[in-house]
């Protein structure tokens, strides 16, 4: 697809390791692992007595195209860092939109698999009817409007809230030619709440938010136009203003050319760190890129561009960064 050659050395510009899912660091951390494009596995900090913290799982696609069919299609560059089986135990699986590179059936039916039983699912508004098609029992599913909000009690036994808020993004939908924007497409905020006051305690985490951003635009930017003369989408200020900020926050910085064509629905590197800005993140990991060839920028140049912009607008140096390897865990 496109003209765009995936580098030979690819393996060795991007490589892909076994997770560790951030075995061995302090519990009272967040844990984001990346598992290649928009796919990062979350673990919040552990609550006293649990062997470890809630674990979200956010737009899982482990099949090697993303696309209608497993015969045609934008297929991989970078393979999964693990196989679906692999994964630790979810509590929530997150998804953002239904485009193929972000919601997969086959995934989402290993995972229901999972030996601690099936993880709930929660995508945005008017999904209904895909995950009744998979068979997932309504109790299995939240399909959620834009800050709509649910809290969820599960650890292993060990009682942890977090509480998942569907936030606006600026995207689309569709499977199909004929389904175009019949379902809703989201960002995802995550706090993990404290226990109640009576049952709190000293070694208890501190309350953390986390931010996915899904798929999204920034702004839209015709040809030949000054971007800086082109409106922003306001909802990222909005998002930022209602929760205060976030510890964490997973933005996309790939598939951005041609610029004309993908500004409204994807943000480039520029858009990201003004994203960053905007929901007051203090910490962000790009995510959307380096597992297929879905648009026409060279497929090691998101990275790059991010760290330059960065610096363009005085973000300090480490605090919104790209994996250096699929698989890796970023400890927060």
């Amino acid at each position: 697809m496109w003209s765009i050659k995936v580098p030979e050395d690819i393996s060795v510009l991007l490589p892909v390791v076994k997770p560790t899912w951030g075995e061995g660091a302090a519990g009272k951390k967040i844990k984001a692992t990346w598992l290649g494009h928009a796919c990062f596995l979350v673990e919040l900090p552990t609550p006293k007595g649990a062997a470890r913290g809630p674990r979200i799982l956010f737009d899982p696609v482990f099949s090697h195209r993303c696309s209608p069919v497993q015969f045609m299609g934008p297929s991989r560059f970078t393979p999964p860092p693990c196989t679906i089986e692999e994964i630790p135990q979810v509590d929530a699986v997150v998804i953002s939109h239904n485009h193929y590179d972000h919601m997969d059936t086959h995934t989402l039916q290993t995972l229901r698999a999972q030996p601690a039983g099936p993880p709930h699912i929660f995508a945005p508004l008017n999904n209904d009817s895909y995950f009744r098609a998979l068979s997932v029992p309504k109790e299995d599913f939240s399909c959620l409007d834009w800050w709509d909000e649910r809290e969820c009690t599960t650890v292993e036994g060990v009682k942890a809230t977090f509480r998942l808020t569907c936030t606006p993004c600026q995207h689309f939908t569709g499977r199909s030619l004929t389904d175009r924007c019949k379902t809703l497409w989201s960002s995802w905020a995550v706090e993990l709440l404290p226990p109640p006051t009576p049952t709190a305690s000293p070694e208890d985490p501190t309350p953390v938010k986390v931010w996915f951003a899904g798929d999204t635009g920034y702004r839209a930017v015709p040809d030949g136009s000054s971007e800086a003369d082109m409106p922003t989408c306001p909802v990222f200020k909005e998002i930022g203003a209602h929760f205060g900020g976030f510890d964490l926050a997973l933005i996309p910085i790939g598939a951005y050319l041609p610029r004309q064509m993908m500004s409204p629905v994807h943000c480039a590197p520029q858009d990201s760190v003004l994203v960053y800005q905007d929901v007051g993140a203090r910490r962000a990991l790009g995510m959307h890129w380096g597992t297929w060839m879905l648009t026409t920028e060279p497929v090691m140049d998101p990275p790059k561009r991010l760290r330059e912009e960065c610096e363009k607008v005085g973000i300090e140096k480490g605090a919104f960064t790209a994996c250096d390897s699929i698989g890796e865990t970023v400890v927060v």
